[in-house]
């Protein structure tokens, strides 16, 4: 089962990176991207377009550590409460047998 995973993930990479060739040989007409601020030199359209996804793939990621920090903080603080509990429960599983005997 495991290698059939594999398989269809390789095949979709394939496909994934033919796509991606393709639009880069079909896109080769330069532009000179002029910003407000700037003008940037001229290069392919496909270079732009894969260099903007790029920045917007670093953005997002940039945007998701904050949630990332807070839900792993939070997941220490269970983990730690966790321990508390399963410890004072170890202490009154111990406590209930000494009064037994």
């Amino acid at each position: 089962m495991r290698w059939i995973k594999g398989l269809i993930l390789a095949v979709i990479l394939l496909v994934v990176l033919l796509i991606g060739i393709l639009f880069a040989v079909n896109n080769q007409q330069a532009i000179a991207l002029n910003l407000i601020w700037a003008e940037l030199p001229a290069v392919s359209l496909s270079v732009w377009l894969l260099a903007t996804l790029a920045v917007g793939v670093i953005v997002g990621m940039l945007a998701m550590l904050g949630v990332y920090v807070r839900l792993k903080a939070q997941l220490a603080r269970s983990e730690r409460h966790n321990k508390q509990q399963r410890k004072e429960l170890d202490q009154l599983r111990t406590q209930g047998l000494k009064e037994l005997a």
